[in-house]
């Protein structure tokens, strides 16, 4: 695969009402694997769950590399649904591979 750069990805997770893992926020986008480690090492002990991911990727032509989890902490859920993010977001049709 051609690539122009890598995606790296910060995601974060709470417990609801039910006890159910949600997303904290939107995932985040970061500059790099470090700046990643660091801020979801920090965010560990505020999170039910932090993860960061990164992936090979080429937007202007849609490819996209198979995802490498380099932090992880805490409780996550199923994580099918980080193969859909791009780094512009979720499309309305990739929104159902969000943790709910």
């Amino acid at each position: 695969m051609s690539t122009e750069g890598k995606l790296i990805v910060l995601a974060a997770f709470i417990k609801n009402d039910d006890g159910e893992l949600v997303p904290a926020f939107d995932p985040r986008q970061v500059d790099s694997e470090d700046r990643a480690k660091r801020d979801a090492s920090s965010m560990a002990m505020h999170y039910a769950g932090v993860v960061a991911w990164s992936r090979e990727a080429d937007p202007s032509i849609g490819e996209y590399g198979s995802p490498t989890i380099i932090f992880q902490s805490g409780e996550i859920p199923n994580l099918d649904w980080r193969l859909h993010y791009t780094g512009a977001g979720f499309s309305s049709e990739d929104k159902r591979h969000l943790p709910t």
